[in-house]
C-alpha cells in the first residue's frame, strides 16, 4: 500500500487522455468495433447528424487496435508531460482540440476517409518538443531537422504507400505543432 502513496498523477491532461483512450479501445474490442464507428471515428455524414460534430472531437480517443494505441501513446506518454509542464494543461488542451477539430474538418472536406487515433496529436507534440528550449531570436537546429524528416517521410508515404494511415493528419499535426511552438514560444 505504501507504493500507492508514492505514485503521482504528474500530468493531468496526458494521463487522463491515456486512460480515456484505454477505456475506448477496451470498449471497441467488447463491441466488435461498433463504438469506434459510432463515437471514436470521424467521417463524412449528414450535416444534420449531431454525432458528426461530436466525432470531430472524439476520434482522437479511438484507435484501430492495440498496436495503433500503444504506438501513439508511447510517444504521448514520453513527450506529453514535458509539453504539458511547459505550456500548461489548458493551453495544451486547446492545442489538442484545435489540431483534432481542424484535421477532422479538412479530412471531411478533402477526402471520404474515416479517421481515428491520436497520430496528429503525436506529431504536434513531437514538433512542440523541439521548442522546449527555444530562445527568442534563435531557431533550434533540432526543430528544423525533425520538421524536415517528418514532413518528407509523410509526403513520401502519402504519395507512395497504400495504407490506412492518414498522412494528412500527421502533416497537419506537425504544422500545428510548428505554429503553436512559434506562437507560444
Amino acid at each position: 500500500m505504501e507504493i500507492l502513496n508514492n505514485l503521482q498523477y504528474n500530468s493531468i491532461l496526458i494521463l487522463s487522455f491515456f486512460f480515456i483512450s484505454l477505456v475506448a479501445i477496451i470498449l471497441n474490442y467488447i463491441t466488435k468495433g461498433r463504438t469506434n464507428n459510432m463515437i471514436f471515428s470521424s467521417y463524412r455524414s449528414s450535416l444534420l447528424d449531431p454525432f458528426m460534430y461530436i466525432r470531430m472531437v472524439t476520434y482522437v480517443i479511438g484507435h484501430e487496435n492495440w498496436k495503433h494505441f500503444s504506438s501513439n501513446f508511447l510517444y504521448i506518454l514520453l513527450i506529453g508531460p514535458m509539453i504539458e509542464e511547459k505550456y500548461g494543461t489548458i493551453n495544451l488542451l486547446i492545442m489538442m482540440l484545435i489540431t483534432g477539430v481542424v484535421t477532422a474538418i479538412i479530412n471531411l472536406i478533402l477526402t471520404n476517409k474515416k479517421i481515428l487515433g491520436a497520430s496528429g496529436i503525436v506529431f504536434m507534440l513531437i514538433i512542440l518538443s523541439s521548442f522546449v528550449n527555444f530562445q527568442a531570436g534563435k531557431i533550434p537546429i533540432t526543430l528544423i531537422l525533425i520538421f524536415i524528416f517528418y514532413i518528407i517521410n509523410e509526403i513520401l508515404d502519402g504519395l507512395f504507400k497504400k495504407d490506412n494511415v492518414s498522412h494528412m493528419s500527421h502533416l497537419l499535426g506537425a504544422i500545428f505543432g510548428f505554429i503553436f511552438g512559434f506562437y507560444l514560444g
